[in-house]
């Protein structure tokens, strides 16, 4: 199991308390079942002490709880543990015949019904999941900015989510941050971006703006503003953070929406700089004075180029880590009466919002088609992602495993650079996005070409981080229908002419042919590439009996599945069209009862 699909809900820790408990969690992989001293998995015993108390202790150290036991048993142990929605960790019970996978609290904040999801896909159980957002298919409006890396406000988050429940009008207001969100809302939602008359009211900025309301309202802060610095050697952290509260209060700016602090690299190793960053959690860009002074900027300073190499730092700084032309505050220089040092600082707000978070990209292949035959690995990871990126026919193939607040994005067949190019652009950004292909992603899928254009643009094979999810493929799920015609050596090649010179195809076809290789043939026939199918078979038949037998399948698997065993000499009487793989077999292969079978060997069979 991969223990990046985890990760979001790290630390975890499962508890069961009877050898068939420890069975039914077992799937999740041996390092998330931490039995410190209630289970020991190499030899299951009675369990000893108290389980109370031993929660008491882990409580507020875990960011998820999964039980195997009786939720009425779980209620028990932590009701005196429950204190707030908003801080409380997730809570999933697994019944002990591993039927379902219960979110019992902390359903949003605390990840509890994402995490019972996923649980369930790699359990083959039916996730129970009873919050009023997941009723209306709707993202909790308490983790709407989560994937975003956006900070939560103050505010009514009951009256608001109690408001959407009921399906009353919630006015959003929102001047900054990704609007990705709003283009994945189910057709009825209840969110109105325009003015109007609403029960509640979602605000999303970098201001701090105090607006007045008699409804239930709530602000998300969308980390989108760059603050340029500069100092004095030793400047105290003191006057950095007084600085910061004096600009921010000053100018109406939000604290919350600070994306990091920029400055010149020679000042990347300033202690006040440096702690304030650690303690607050902001990243520290750095930037060579030689990029500093290309950034044309409104109040350039002839001693500062004297002393640095550039007129600027703290409004050059903003400005190229924002990536915006334009300053949302121009410099300015401040001291603290009794600290050491001064500080310059400038704002820039930029376009995309700093998340945070490191991206994660999942290559992961959906088998045929049909869920159940698509591995419990691969159904998690789509329904953990973020993002769902894929061609339209197998993103709606996958639709059960969507969950609400998820980004869907269906790109035509003949996309597919554009699909693997985007996937990598929101992954840099640092959201998880789910590739997903038909069949095995690596095998004339998505992987390849995912991975082609992170070298292209010099990725460091570390961030973002790429994980592949293996499926079924064509072949293997094309063989499967129609008996074993691949039990000997095999090949697979595809007539497809777009991304191979036909000259190349055509010499594979002669090889395979020649080579007695069972041969499956992917793309087959297009309705532009037509003639393709008629050469393959025209070459085979040079090297192989017209009655050697061939298998057609389309959309294996699928409600529309067609399958027609046939010879070499008549497969092309059949329909064949880009859903279909073809299966010729070697010179031993025999159709036997409506079966075809490849002996393991040459010596034939009776």
């Amino acid at each position: 199991m991969s223990e990046a699909l985890f990760a979001d809900f790290q630390p975890l820790i499962a508890i069961a308390t009877t050898p068939k408990a420890v069975q039914q969690l077992q799937p999740l992989g041996q390092k998330l079942i931490v039995p410190p001293t209630l289970i020991h998995l190499d030899d299951v015993t009675p369990y000893q002490g108290s389980l109370k108390e031993y929660l008491a202790s882990v409580w507020h150290s875990h960011h998820s709880f999964v039980f195997s036991l009786a939720t009425g048993a779980v209620i028990r142990l932590i009701a005196d543990l429950l204190q707030d929605k908003a801080t409380d960790p997730a809570v999933v019970v697994v019944d002990e015949t591993g039927k379902w996978v219960i979110s019992l609290c902390g359903g949003h904040q605390g990840g509890a019904d994402r995490l019972a999801q996923i649980i369930a896909r790699q359990l083959g159980a039916i996730p129970i999941l009873t919050g009023a957002a997941i009723a209306s298919d709707l993202p909790g409006v308490d983790v709407l900015g989560v994937p975003f890396g956006w900070r939560k406000g103050e505010g009514d988050w009951t009256g608001v989510s109690a408001a959407i429940a009921r399906k009353e009008p919630v006015e959003v207001m929102q001047s900054a941050g990704s609007k990705l969100w709003q283009d994945h809302l189910p057709p009825q939602h209840p969110f109105q971006f325009q003015k109007s008359a609403s029960q509640g009211r979602v605000v999303i900025s970098a201001n701090q703006d105090n607006i007045q309301a008699s409804i239930p309202q709530v602000k998300w802060y969308p980390r989108v503003l760059w603050v340029g610095m500069g100092c004095e050697r030793d400047t105290s952290q003191k006057v950095m953070e007084y600085a910061l509260k004096q600009v921010f209060k000053n100018h109406n700016l939000a604290e919350s929406a600070i994306a990091g602090i920029a400055t010149i690299d020679i000042k990347g190793d300033e202690v006040g700089m440096v702690q304030l960053c650690q303690d607050k959690g902001y990243p520290l860009r750095t930037f060579t004075a030689e990029r500093l002074a290309k950034v044309k900027v409104p109040t350039p300073s002839e001693i500062v180029q004297g002393e640095v190499g550039t007129a600027s730092v703290a409004e050059a700084a903003a400005i190229l880590a924002a990536d915006r032309d334009q300053l949302v505050v121009n410099k300015g220089i401040f001291r603290l009466e009794g600290e050491k040092g001064a500080v310059t600082i400038a704002i820039a707000q930029s376009e995309r919002e700093y998340t945070g978070r490191t991206g994660q990209l999942y290559l992961v292949g959906t088998g045929p088609g049909d869920l159940t035959q698509m591995t419990p690995a691969a159904q998690s990871a789509v329904t953990q992602a973020d993002v769902v990126i894929g061609y339209s026919l197998y993103i709606d193939l996958i639709k059960p495993l969507q969950r609400p607040g998820q980004i869907i994005e269906s790109l035509p067949i003949t996309q597919e650079r554009q699909r693997a190019q985007r996937a990598i652009d929101l992954a840099q950004w640092g959201l998880t996005v789910a590739v997903v292909s038909s069949g095995d992603s690596g095998i004339y899928g998505m992987a390849g070409l995912v991975l082609e254009e992170l070298a292209d643009q010099g990725w460091d094979g570390i961030t973002p981080d790429v994980e592949i999810f293996p499926g079924v493929s064509a072949l293997q799920s094309a063989s499967a229908r129609v008996g074993t015609p691949l039990m000997h050596d095999f090949c697979a090649i595809s007539l497809s002419d777009l991304l191979t010179p036909w000259e190349v195809i055509e010499k594979r076809l002669q090889m395979a042919a020649q080579g007695d290789f069972i041969t499956a043939l992917y793309n087959p026939r297009s309705r532009t590439r037509t003639q393709q199918i008629f050469t393959a078979q025209e070459i085979f038949l040079q090297h192989r009996k017209g009655e050697t037998p061939v298998a057609i399948v389309k959309s294996a698997y699928r409600q529309d599945e067609q399958i027609t065993l046939t010879t070499l000499e008549k497969m092309t009487k059949s329909e064949i069209d880009m859903l279909t793989t073809v299966i010729i077999g070697n010179s031993s292969t025999q159709n036997y009862a409506n079966w075809m079978i490849t002996p393991r060997g040459y010596l034939g069979f009776n």
